[in-house]
C-alpha cells in the first residue's frame, strides 16, 4: 500500500440515505482509493451482483477493490482481494484458493490475532475495534490508543511488518492520536456516511 497521510479505507455501509453503490461512490469522489464490500447477511446472488457494479466503479478510479468473505467469488470476478472477519475462512485456507496475485486481510483484536495472520500470509490486518461501533454487530473488546500502541510495540519487538488499519467507532477528530500510536491506516463507514457532504468529508480526511 502506498503512503499517504492517512491511508484511507472504506467500508461499504446501507444506510436509509445511501446505498452501497452510493457510499463507495461518494468515498471514491472524495479521494479514498480503497473500498471493501461488506455485505453480511446478505444473499451470495445479491452479493455478487454489488460486487460486479462495484468493481467496475473502483476501476474507473483506479482503486483498490477488496470483497469482504467471499473467497470463491473474489476468485471469480478477480477482484484485487478479500478481507476475512474472525468466523470467517481462514487466511491459511483463503491463500491457498487465491494464490499470491490477491490481497488478503484478516481482522484482528490483539498481537496474538496479528501473529496468527502474520504466518499464515496475511497482506494486511483490520485491527480493532477503536470504540463502540453500531455498524458492526458481536464486537470483540475495545481497544482505544493504548491497545494500539501495545499491540504495535509487540509487533516491532517480534520483528513483526505488516500494515495495520485501524477500525471501529473512529472519528475525523480521532484520527491524528491513532496514527501517532503507529498505525498505517484508517478504516472508515459510518463517520463518513454521517456527514453532511459525504465527499467534502472524505476529502477532509484524505488531506488530514
Amino acid at each position: 500500500m502506498e503512503d499517504k497521510a492517512v491511508e484511507l479505507q472504506f467500508i461499504t455501509h446501507f444506510t436509509d440515505t445511501y446505498s452501497y453503490y452510493d457510499s463507495a461512490r461518494m468515498a471514491l469522489e472524495g479521494g479514498c482509493r480503497w473500498i471493501q464490500l461488506r455485505m453480511k447477511d446478505t444473499p451470495v446472488d445479491k452479493v455478487e451482483r454489488e460486487a460486479i457494479r462495484l468493481q467496475r466503479l473502483c476501476k474507473d478510479y483506479e482503486a483498490t477493490f477488496i470483497i469482504d468473505d467471499h473467497v470463491e467469488f473474489v476468485k471469480k470476478i478477480h477482484a484485487d482481494g478479500v478481507h476475512l472477519g474472525k468466523k470467517d475462512m481462514p487466511v491459511t485456507e483463503a491463500r491457498k484458493i487465491l494464490g499470491k496475485e490477491f490481497i488478503i486481510g484478516g481482522t484482528a483484536n490483539t498481537f496474538d490475532d496479528v501473529k496468527m495472520h502474520y504466518e499464515a500470509g496475511a497482506d494486511y490486518i483490520g485491527c480493532g475495534p477503536f470504540r463502540f461501533t453500531t455498524t458492526k454487530k458481536n464486537l470483540s473488546p475495545i481497544l482505544g490508543l493504548e491497545g494500539y500502541r501495545s499491540i504495535i510495540q509487540q509487533m516491532r519487538k517480534a520483528d513483526i511488518h505488516l500494515p495495520i488499519v485501524a477500525i471501529g467507532g473512529i472519528t475525523l477528530e480521532d484520527i491524528p492520536s491513532i496514527m501517532e500510536t503507529g498505525v498505517t491506516g484508517i478504516a472508515l463507514s459510518g463517520t463518513i456516511l454521517r456527514a453532511e457532504n459525504p465527499v467534502a468529508e472524505t476529502k477532509r480526511i484524505m488531506n488530514l
